[in-house]
Order: C-alpha cells, then structure tokens, then sequence
C-alpha cells in the first residue's frame, strides 16, 4: 500500500467530478483533508474519520466573492455558504477604520473574511462630524440598520472637500492598507457630483503605492455621451497607466450597459500590454441599491440608461416607482433599499460569456417584512425577509445557466470564474494568501464547494429574494464541513482573515 493510502485524514471525499481550474484536472478523484489543508488528490482509495461520498457530484474550490455587503454578519454567510460561497468579500464599498472590522470577526465568523479601505466611509467621517460609527467600520449596516443612532449623512455623496480635507482622505486611505485592506474601494458611482477627480487619482495612486488593487463602481452608469459608461472607466485607468496597481470594475455590465462589450475588449487590450483591469458581471439584469442613488436621477435612468421610473421597484412592497413616490421617498427616505433594471439580459449573458470576465454577486442586505429591520441574525427565516435574489443565488444560479446551455461557456470555465481567476487575480495584486484559494490541490486550503451539476438551482427570486441555492449538499471551510447534507452547521467558526499586504511598493 502507497503513503496515500495508509493515511488516515479528518475527511475524505470520494468519488467526485474534481474540478481544479488551474491544473486543467476534471477527473474523477478522492480527495483527503487533513489540518484544514488538501493533503491527497488521488485515483487510489484513501479512508479518513468522516467520509463524503461526491459520487455524480462536482468536487470544487469554494467560490469566492469580491463583493458582498452581507459577508460581515451571520445571516449573510448563511446564504453565502448555502450557495456555494467561501471567501465573501466587501471590497467594492469597503469598511473603515480596518483594523475594527476585521477584529469583530475574528473568532465569530463561519465564512472567510476580507475588505478594502473604501472611500465612501472615509468621505463620511470627514464630512460629517455628527457621524457616529455602530458596526465597527460596517457603514451600510450603520446607514441602514440604526440610521438614527449612526447620525448617517447623505454628506459623503454629494459634497465637495476642500483641498485640507482631500489631504486627510489620502492619510486614512494610507493608514487602512497599513493596517491590512485587501486594497481600495471606491463606490465613486454613488458620488457622481460629489467625489473629485483628484479623490479618483489617489485612490489608484495609493493602489500602485501598495501594489493592490483598486474595486470600483465606476462614475456613471450611461450609454450616452458626454457621460457614458466608458468614460468612467477612462476615469480610473488614466491614473493607473501612470501609478500602477490592478482594478476591478464591479458589475461592469451596469456600467457600461450596451457599450459592455467594448468596455471588455479594452480590458483585453489593456491586459495584454500587462495592466492589470478585469470586470465582474453578476447574472440578472436588475440591480439593489437605495432610492438616493445618483445614477438613478431621472435625467440618467432615463434618456442616459434608457429606462423609467416603473423600472425602480421598491423593495418593502414590490411595487415599481411613479414619478411622485420616486420624488417623496428622494425627500423624506433616500436610503430607501430598491431594485432596478440595469443591463439587457442579453447584453449581461454575453458578459458572462466572455473568456475573461469574473462572478460577484453584490449581496445586499435583507430587510425583515414585518418590522422593516436588517436582517442580520443566523436563525433568521429565509421567506421573512426582502431583497435582491443576488445575496442567495448568484453561484448557483452561473451552474444552472450553463447546464442549460443559456450561457455557452462550459463547466469548469464558470467554476473558474467563481474561484482560481479570482483567486490569481488577487494573489498578483498584494493579496498572498489567495496562492492557498481558489484550487483542489495538495497543500492548498480546504475551502471545497460540492454540487449536483444536475440539480444545482438558484431558488431565490425578486419575490422571495432569500431562498437558498438547492444541490449543493457540501460546504467546507477551512476543512470544516459548514454545510452538511444541505442544511447548515451552526455552531462552528471555521473561517479566517484575508488580508492585503500591507508594504509600500
């Protein structure tokens, strides 16, 4: 008997389609788990202490999302995890102070965990000095689950900082990827008349300085000049070409709408002369976000998106927008959480298609019907809440749509897109520890996602945004079964910090 085979490991998954991206493998093989790390990737039978039989099922690395707004709290990882999601991430809006976020999940989180420096709460700390921080650098959780307590202003949107304030911004963005950010964050899409062009600069700037990446909602959402989607992406690639550092536009597709395809085929231009610029596409053609938002003004939604007020749904009630409830909520609510139709679905399905585009979901918090509060609790019922189907069924939803052949990529390509090109990406743009994700390969992290490629299905709808992905049986985190025979284990906190480097180039 070989080595392999006398070993006895914690776990041993047997009989499984594996599915390593980088590798190319797609075979089947058993895989042995040991100390939370992949010890055996083998054709020869191997036993441990606990076996999963992946017999007709995909034996994967666990997926891996750049952006999520729920992966902070526990009723967010519940969904993440049932769909197939290991490694959330908030690195599009990003947190701040870092250090605090990052300590309030040590010890207490069952996913792995990771953020960005953002821009946006660092613009409110400077511009509102009534702003009081609750959730320990969590500021959607301060703008929506005690707004009256955090003292939360529109303020970081909308105004204007002086040049001694555009100077404190670049020292607390310094001073977070000091202490660790996966890179920068910057939302300048909900800042549009607010946020300079020299705020944008030092964001990218402070990206090369550190050699990470920046994760952007770009400026406008517009197919129409002067303002179309493609110049916001100018607005961040400029500096890069003169600064350095990665960039990640987020929901691109969003963005660029109609010009999306052009917007990828500059990335892929840009590559290849070695800058480093991927964009994230998300499967619906509908988006969340609050009333307020300023690519939702009607002199952008509509002649600039090519949409309408009934094209904003509000999410407490379902109910699309009138010009007269848009104009009362923008008065008296702008926080207000709704969604709207974005992309064509047929624009968002070539996106997807595209060799070297990636998968996020942009999970968005939930809101409990009845009471109107955030859901954030573990034991939180999955029909009580509202929301954006994304939070629950992004991944699975990609193994659906490629098993019946709505998108033409094919298996192993989408499990790519949701794990080791994330994974690559980031470990080349100040985030090592992404070397250990992202792959089922001997030394490398058990973070694993096993699915049904049969009956793997996205279950959550606009309806009832919370219903968990179906057909995936197993999560395990760190080598720690998180999600056993399709229910999730609640008493276990496998999951650790990713952090960005932390060293000036």
């Amino acid at each position: 008997m070989t080595e392999i085979t006398n070993k006895k490991y914690d776990i041993v998954i047997t009989g499984g389609r594996v599915i390593d991206p980088e590798t190319g493998l797609d075979a089947v093989r058993n895989v042995g788990i040991k100390g939370g790390k992949i010890a055996a990737v083998t054709e020869e039978p191997i036993k441990g202490n606990e076996t999963i039989d992946a017999t007709g099922h995909v034996v994967s690395p666990g997926f891996i999302d750049m952006h999520s707004h729920n992966g902070g709290y526990p009723f967010g990882q519940k969904l993440a995890l049932h769909d197939g999601v290991t490694t959330p991430m908030e690195l599009e809006l990003g947190v701040y102070p870092v250090k605090g976020w990052y300590n309030s999940l040590e010890g207490k989180s069952r996913t792995n965990y990771g953020a960005t420096v953002g821009s946006v709460p660092i613009r409110e700390r400077i511009l509102n000095p009534d702003f009081k921080e609750l959730f320990d650098g969590n500021l959607i959780l301060d703008a929506l689950a005690r707004p009256d307590d955090s003292h939360l202003s529109m303020n970081w949107s909308k105004d204007h900082a002086s040049a001694e304030q555009i100077e404190q911004f670049e020292r607390m963005m310094e001073e977070g990827l000091q202490e660790g950010a996966i890179g920068v964050g910057h939302a300048v899409g909900y800042m549009v008349n607010g946020c300079s062009q020299q705020e944008s600069v030092i964001v990218q700037q402070m990206a090369g300085k550190y050699s990470v990446s920046s994760f952007v909602h770009a400026r406008f959402s517009s197919q129409m000049p002067p303002t179309s989607g493609l110049l916001a992406l100018f607005e961040m690639m400029a500096p890069q070409e003169i600064y350095g550092g990665g960039i990640v536009f987020q929901h691109v597709h969003a963005q660029a709408l109609r010009d999306l395809m052009n917007a990828l085929a500059l990335f892929d231009t840009a590559r290849a002369k070695g800058i480093q610029v991927i964009g994230e596409i998300y499967p619906y053609n509908y988006g969340a976000t609050i009333v307020g938002a300023d690519y939702l003004v009607p002199e952008n939604y509509g002649p600039n998106m090519g949409r309408d007020y009934s094209d904003i749904i509000e999410t407490a009630n379902l109910e699309p927008l009138t010009k007269e409830r848009y104009n009362k909520l923008m008065q008296t609510a702008p926080m207000t959480s709704v969604m709207f139709y974005n992309a064509q679905e047929e624009d968002m399905l070539k996106g997807l298609a595209h060799p070297s585009t990636v998968v996020g979901s942009d999970a968005f918090p939930y809101t409990v019907r009845e009471t109107g509060e955030i859901a954030l609790a573990w034991d939180t019922p999955f029909d009580a809440v509202v929301g954006h189907p994304r939070g629950a069924g992004t991944h699975a939803r990609i193994l659906a749509l490629v098993r019946d052949k709505k998108l033409n990529i094919s298996l192993p390509l989408a499990v790519s897109k949701m794990t080791y090109m994330i994974a690559q990406y980031l470990e080349e743009n100040g985030v090592p520890q992404m070397a250990d994700k992202g792959r089922i390969q001997v030394g490398k992290d058990a973070d694993i996602t096993i699915f049904d490629p049969e009956t793997v299905q996205d279950n959550a709808t606009m309806q009832t945004g919370a219903l968990p992905s179906s057909g995936i049986p197993y999560v395990l985190v760190n080598g720690t079964v998180v999600i056993n025979d399709s229910k999730a284990v609640d008493d276990v906190f496998p999951g650790k910090a990713v952090w960005g480097s932390g060293k000036a180039a």
